[in-house]
C-alpha cells in the first residue's frame, strides 16, 4: 500500500499570494490561526459551520479545564462528531478541519494527563487528527493508535479501525507499512515531503520543520503489536472489497501467510486471484510463500482444480498427492486426472505404491490413452479429418517465382516436404505420402540416407498418441535392410508414444534393446526416441539404461550429449542428483577436443532441464559449473542452468544479467582485422577466437524468463531491437530465435513483422533463423497472414536452396494439425507452464544457435524434439461416462479482472459455439448457460460437466 493514497484527507497547501486562498487554509498551513483571519472566517462559514466550529472549540476548552468529569462526556461528543461528519470524497471532513488548529495544543494537553480510559480515548481522537499533520509528523496515526491501546488492560483498543471509515483505515494501514520498514528491515527513515513555502514574515523552514519534529518520538509498539494492527486493517479491508489492499497490507508486514485465517466465501476468490497475478512480479522466496498461501485457500474452501494448479506450479510432489486424493467425488478426481495428463506428471507420484489397483477409467485420463480418440473426434468436429496435400499447404500458383521450384535440389525439396506433411497431418493418422501409401510406392524411398531415417520417423508424427495403430504401422519399418529407415522407424515408435502411457510400455520394450547397438543412426534414435517417448516420466529404468553412456569415457561426445539431452528430458525439473552430478563429471574430465565440439551445448543442456523451475536452488550447480576449465562449454552451461532456473518467472534481475552478457563483443569482423596491422593479425592467429554461443543462449535466455510475464514479454521486443542494432553475428542470428519463443503459436503483428523484416535479413543466418521463428510463432494457428508472408518468402529464396527448406518447414508449422495443435508451453489459462515444452522448444532452439551443423547438415531430425511441446489447443466437455457431451459455450478473448469489482466479464468480443471447440493461445471460454456445472474452473482441454440441479426449477418458476 501506499502512503500516497492519504491524499483526499490531507490539508490541501496553496499559494498564499493567491487572491481566492481562504483565510482557514492559510491557518492551516501555518500551523496557527491569525487573529485577523479567525474574522474573515466568521464571515466565509455558513451559519452550520459555524457552530459547528463554535462547538469544537467550546469542547477542546472543556479538555484543558481541571473538573476530570467533563472529560469523558467532552471526548464522546468530540467522537461522535467526526464519525458522523460527511463531506464529499475530494475535501477533509470538517471536525478535522477545524480541529486541524488545535492539534499541537492537544498533543501537548494529552502528555500531561494520567493513564486511564479517556487518556486512551484522547488518544484515539489524536489518532484521527493526526492524519491532517501526516506530512510533517509522519506515522502520528499510528502512534497514537498503539498509546492508546497500550493504556487499556490486555492492550484491547477502546475501538476498532473501521469505525474511523474506510479512508482512515487505508492511512493506518500505509503507516504500518512505513513503521515496519524503517524498524524491522533496518530502512533509513524516507525524506521528508517537501513542504510548502513559508509565508513572509514566517520562521525559516529548517526552524519550523524542527519544531513540528520535537512531538516525535521514538517508536511505540512491538513488531507483534504491529502485527495484530494490520490484521484488525486487513479483516476490515476485506469485509470492504479491498482485498488488494489487504494483501499488500500483510505482505508488507511478512505475515500475509495469515490471511487464510481472514477470508470467507465471499472473498477468497478475490484475494487468491490478486495474489496469483502478484507471483511473477515478486523475489524470491516472497513468490512461494503466495503460492503456498493461496494454495492453502483453496484447501480450506474445497477448490480442489485451483489447488491442484498450484501444486503443478510448485512442483511440489506431496501437495499434488494430497489435492489429487482430496475429493471425495470420484467425477472431480478424474477432472484433476486430465490436469495431472496434461501437466505430463508422471502417475507414481499420485499412486506411489504399485500394487494400488487404480479404476481403469481413472487410468485412462492419468495415462491420456484416449487422447488420440478424443482428437479425431474433434478434428471429424472441425471438418479437418481429410489429410492435406502438400499443394495445399505451399499453394504454389500463388506464389511470384518466374521459373519453377521443383527442380531445385529435389532431394532437400522432398525432404521438406517430409516434415511439412508430418506436421501438417501430425495426430490424425491418416497422411497419403506416408501412413496410407500405396504398397510398393512409399515415400521413404524418394529421400537419400539421413533422409530416409527422417521420412520414417515422420510416420511417428502422423500417428501422434494413436499407439495401437501406430505401432503395427511402424513395425514393418524396423525389419528394414535400410539402416537408416531401421532408425527413423525406431524414433518414430518414441514420438508416436510422447505425452501417452500405456501398461504395455511398447517404447521401453522395443528401443532398450537398441541403447547399445553397434550402429550409431540405430543408437541415436533409440536414445531420442526414449527421450521424447518418457518425457517428464522420471522413469527409474531409464536412467539405469541411459545414465552410463553419459559417463563412459570411450562413449562418443555425441552419443554422451544426446543421452544427457534424453535424461533431461525425462527428469525435467526434477533436481535428480545422480544425473546431475554425473553430466558435471563428464563435462569436466572430457579433453577439451572433445569439449569443442558442437554435441557438448546439448550435454549442458541436459543437466539444465533437471532444473527448470528450481530458481536460486541452483547456485550450487552454477558454482560448480564455473569450476569447469572449458571457458566456452562452462559459460554456455552457466547461462542454460540460469535461464531454465527461471523460466517463465518474469524475473527482472535475470532479464538484466543477460542482457549484460550480451553487451561485450568477442570476435571482431573481418573488416577490422584487415585494418589492423600484420603483428596484431599474427596475434591473432596464435590466439583462438573466444567461443561467444554462450552470448546467443543468453539471448534466448531472456525470452525464456520473460515469456510468463506479459508487460516483461513486451518489454522484450525493445531489448531485442537495440541488440539487433548493437549486437555481433551471434547476437543477431540468435535474436529471431528468441523472438519465437516468447510468442510460441501466438502471431502478434508487431512480432510478425520484426520477424518479415528480418527474414530478408543480408546475414542468411539472420534470415534462416528468422523463417523458422515465423513457424514457431505461427505454429498450429493457420494464420492467414503469416502465410501470404510465407509464400511471397518462398518466391524470394528459390534460388537458395536452405532458405527455401525452411520456408516449407515453417509453411508446415503454420499449418501444424491443420490449425488445432499448439506449441506455446503455458496452458490452463496461462496459469502452468509445461516444463516438457519447454524442454522441447530449447531443444530445437539449440540446434539452429548453429544450423547449418545440424538441421541443415544430417541432423534435420532434431525438428521432431517439438513432438513434446505439441498438444491440441481444444475444449472438449464430457459427461459422466467420459463421453463427448456437446454444450453451448462462449468464445473470446481473455480479459484480466484481477481487481475489478464487481462480477466482470472474463471474455470480450466472444462468438458462441458448441463443444468441441478450437482455443487460441489468448482465448477463453464460458458456458452459456448455467444448465451445467463444470467440475473444473477453467474450461480447457477436457472438461466434465453435471447437471446443476437448481437451473430446471428456476426455468418452471419463469415460466
Amino acid at each position: 500500500m501506499d502512503a500516497d493514497n492519504t491524499i483526499a484527507i490531507q490539508v490541501p497547501a496553496k499559494d498564499p499570494k493567491k487572491p481566492e486562498d481562504k483565510p482557514e487554509d492559510k491557518a492551516e498551513k501555518d500551523g496557527k490561526p491569525k487573529p485577523d483571519e479567525k474574522e474573515k472566517d466568521g464571515e466565509d462559514l455558513s451559519q452550520e459551520d459555524q457552530e459547528l466550529k463554535n462547538e469544537l472549540e467550546m469542547l477542546v476548552e472543556r479538555l484543558k479545564e481541571p473538573d476530570t468529569d467533563l472529560y469523558r462526556p467532552a471526548l464522546e461528543t468530540l467522537r461522535t462528531l467526526i464519525r458522523t461528519s460527511t463531506s464529499s470524497m475530494t475535501s477533509v471532513p470538517k471536525p478535522l478541519k477545524f480541529l486541524h488548529s488545535h492539534y499541537p495544543a492537544l498533543q501537548t494537553l494529552y502528555e500531561t494527563w494520567p493513564p486511564s480510559e479517556n487518556k486512551a480515548l484522547f488518544a484515539d481522537i489524536l489518532s484521527v487528527l493526526a492524519m491532517t499533520y501526516s506530512d510533517t509528523q509522519p506515522r502520528g496515526t499510528l502512534r497514537y493508535r498503539l498509546l492508546s491501546a497500550a493504556l487499556l488492560p490486555d492492550s484491547k483498543h477502546i475501538s476498532e479501525p473501521g469505525l474511523w471509515g474506510h479512508e482512515y483505515v487505508r492511512h493506518l494501514a500505509a503507516e504500518l507499512g512505513e513503521e515496519y520498514r524503517v524498524r524491522e528491515l533496518g530502512e533509513e527513515e524516507e525524506e521528508l515531503p517537501e513542504q510548502p513555502q513559508a509565508v513572509e514574515g514566517e520562521p525559516k523552514p529548517e526552524e519550523k520543520k524542527q519544531e513540528e519534529k520535537k512531538p516525535k518520538v521514538e517508536p511505540i509498539g512491538t513488531i507483534e503489536e504491529l502485527r495484530a494492527l494490520a490484521l484488525e486493517c486487513a479483516t476490515f479491508l476485506l469485509r470492504h472489497n479491498a482485498e488488494p489492499d489487504a494483501v499488500d497490507l500483510l505482505e508488507e508486514l511478512e505475515i500475509v501467510d495469515q490471511i487464510t485465517q481472514l477470508v470467507d466465501e465471499n472473498t477468497f476468490g478475490r484475494v487468491c486471484q490478486y495474489m496469483l497475478a502478484c507471483v511473477s512480479l515478486l523475489p524470491q522466496p516472497d513468490d512461494t510463500v503466495f503460492l503456498r498461501t493461496a494454495h492453502a485457500i483453496y484447501v480450506k474452501f474445497s477448490r480442489f482444480p485451483e489447488a491442484l494448479t498450484i501444486a503443478i506450479r510448485l512442483n511440489d510432489r506431496e501437495l499434488i498427492k494430497q489435492d489429487f486424493h482430496a475429493p471425495a467425488n470420484p467425477l472431480m478426481q478424474r477432472q484433476l486426472a486430465f490436469l495431472l495428463a496434461r501437466a505430463q506428471i508422471p502417475k507414481e507420484w499420485v499412486f506411489p505404491d504399485e500394487s494400488e489397483e487404480i479404476p481403469e477409467d481413472l487410468l485412462d485420463c492419468l495415462s491420456s490413452t484416449r487422447l488420440s480418440q478424443y482428437f479425431k473426434d474433434f478434428g471429424k468436429e472441425l471438418g479437418v479429418l481429410e489429410p492435406k496435400s502438400l499443394e495445399d499447404v505451399y499453394k504454389s500458383h500463388l506464389e511470384n517465382t518466374k521459373t519453377t521450384t521443383a527442380n531445385v535440389d529435389s532431394a532437400r525439396a522432398n525432404l521438406a516436404s517430409t516434415f511439412v506433411n508430418a506436421f501438417v497431418n501430425a495426430g490424425f493418422g491418416n497422411d497419403k505420402l506416408m501412413v496410407e501409401a500405396e504398397e510398393g510406392s512409399s515415400w521413404i524411398y524418394k529421400n537419400k540416407d539421413h533422409g530416409m531415417m527422417s521420412a520414417a520417423a515422420s510416420l511417428g508424427l502422423s500417428l501422434l498418441w494413436d499407439t495401437d495403430v501406430g505401432l503395427s504401422h511402424v513395425d514393418k519399418y524396423t525389419y528394414s535392410s535400410e539402416e537408416h529407415i531401421k532408425a527413423g522407424a525406431l524414433l518414430a515408435t518414441g514420438i508416436l508414444n510422447t505425452g501417452v502411457r500405456t501398461e504395455a510400455d511398447a517404447a521401453m520394450a522395443l528401443l532398450a534393446e537398441y541403447v547399445d547397438n553397434k550402429s550409431v543412426p540405430l543408437k541415436i534414435s533409440a536414445i531420442v526416441g526414449l527421450g521424447l517417448a518418457y518425457a517428464g516420466s522420471a522413469r527409474e529404468d531409464l536412467q539405469a539404461l541411459l545414465l552410463p553412456l553419459v559417463g563412459e569415457d570411450g562413449v562418443s561426445m555425441e552419443i554422451a550429449s544426446l543421452a544427457a539431452l534424453s535424461l533431461g528430458f525425462i527428469y525435467v525439473g526434477s533436481g535428480d542428483g545422480d544425473i546431475s552430478s554425473t553430466i558435471l563429471q563428464t563435462l569436466m574430465e572430457r579433453d577439451t577436443k572433445q569439449l569443442d565440439e558442437r554435441w557438448a551445448r546439448y550435454m549442458a543442456l541436459g543437466l539444465a532441464l533437471l532444473y527448470v523451475g528450481h530458481q536460486d536452488a541452483t547456485d550450487a550447480i552454477i558454482s560448480a559449473l564455473q569450476a569447469i576449465e572449458h571457458e566456452g562449454i562452462s559459460s554456455q552451461a552457466q547461462v542454460l542452468v540460469d535461464m531454465c532456473a527461471y523460466a517463465g518467472t518474469g524475473n527482472v534481475l535475470k532479464v538484466q544479467q543477460f542482457l549484460h552478457l550480451c553487451d561485450e563483443h568477442y570476435n571482431a569482423s573481418k573488416k577490422d582485422e584487415d585494418k589492423d596491422e600484420k603483428k596484431e593479425d599474427e596475434e591473432k592467429e596464435e590466439k583462438p577466437q573466444k567461443d561467444d554461443t554462450f552470448q546467443a543462449l543468453a539471448v534466448i535466455g531472456i525470452s525464456l524468463v520473460a515469456m510468463g510475464e506479459e508487460i516483461g514479454a513486451e518489454m522484450t521486443l525493445r531489448q531485442f531491437n537495440h541488440l539487433m542494432a548493437y549486437g555481433g553475428p551471434v547476437i543477431r542470428k540468435a535474436i529471431p530465435l528468441a523472438l519465437g519463443l516468447v510468442s510460441a503459436s501466438n502471431p502478434q503483428l508487431p512480432i510478425l513483422d520484426i520477424l518479415s523484416k528480418y527474414s530478408h535479413d543480408n546475414d542468411l543466418a539472420v534470415a534462416l533463423n528468422a523463417i523458422f521463428a515465423m513457424g514457431l510463432v505461427g505454429a498450429g494457428t493457420n494464420n492467414a497472414r503469416l502465410a501470404q508472408m510465407l509464400r511471397q518468402l518462398a518466391g524470394y529464396y528459390y534460388k537458395e536452396p536452405d532458405c527455401l527448406f525452411m520456408v516449407r518447414i515453417a509453411q508446415g508449422l503454420v499449418n501444424m494439425g491443420k490449425g488445432t495443435i499448439t506449441i506455446n508451453p503455458f496452458f490452463h489459462d496461462r496459469q502452468i507452464m509445461s516444463r516438457t515444452a519447454i524442454a522441447s522448444l530449447l531443444s530445437v532452439l539449440l540446434a539452429f544457435t548453429d544450423a547449418r551443423g545440424f538441421i541443415l547438415d544430417k541432423y534435420h531430425w532434431m525438428l521432431y524434439f517439438l513432438t513434446p511441446a505439441m498438444y491440441p489447443r481444444f475444449l472438449i466437455t464430457l459427461n459422466d461416462q467420459l463421453e463427448n457431451f456437446p454444450v453451448t459455450v462462449r468464445v473470446g478473448q481473455a480479459v484480466d479482472v484481477v481487481g475489478q469489482a464487481g462480477k466482470p466479464r472474463t471474455i470480450s468480443g466472444f462468438q458462441t459455439h458448441s463443444t468441441p471447440v478450437r482455443l487460441g493461445t489468448t482465448e477463453r471460454a464460458e458456458l452459456a448457460t448455467e444448465e451445467y456445472i463444470p467440475f473444473s474452473n477453467v474450461l480447457e482441454n477436457f472438461v466434465i460437466l453435471q447437471k446443476n440441479p437448481g437451473y430446471e426449477r428456476d426455468d418452471k418458476m419463469d415460466i
